[in-house]
């Protein structure tokens, strides 16, 4: 399957973006999906995670509450809300798919994104 992140950008805290992944060449209801991140000098974590069936849905503490995971496997598309951006949410956002359930660790998705730049100013 093939991912393709969009809806970043710069944006001052306390703002809102929305993410999205097109999902093509693949059955996309067969794959648990989530959302990656990485800033500079850092390691790539989960920040949100939904399961195939979108029904259960999962965060990261630092983002609870703020952003919500979102899917359509109608038209093959993952969504993320993200509200009351802080300076911290800074980072390269990704997608990313694997079959089967859905885990937290980088290391269990097979298919990724490009990612996209999501910039917060202070």
């Amino acid at each position: 399957v093939q991912l393709v992140e969009s809806g970043g950008g710069l944006v001052q805290a306390g703002g809102s973006l929305r993410l999205s992944c097109a999902a093509s060449g693949g059955t996309f209801s067969n794959y648990a999906m989530g959302w990656f991140r990485q800033a500079p000098g850092k390691e790539r974590e989960f920040v949100a995670g939904i399961r195939r069936s979108g029904e259960n849905t999962y965060y990261s503490e630092s983002v609870k509450g703020r952003f919500t995971i979102s899917r359509d496997n109608a038209k093959n598309m993952m969504y993320l809300q993200m509200n009351s951006l802080k300076p911290e949410d800074t980072a390269v956002y990704y997608c990313a798919a694997r079959q089967g359930i859905l885990t937290r660790t980088t290391t269990s998705f097979n298919y990724w994104g490009q990612g996209t730049q999501v910039t917060v100013s202070s």
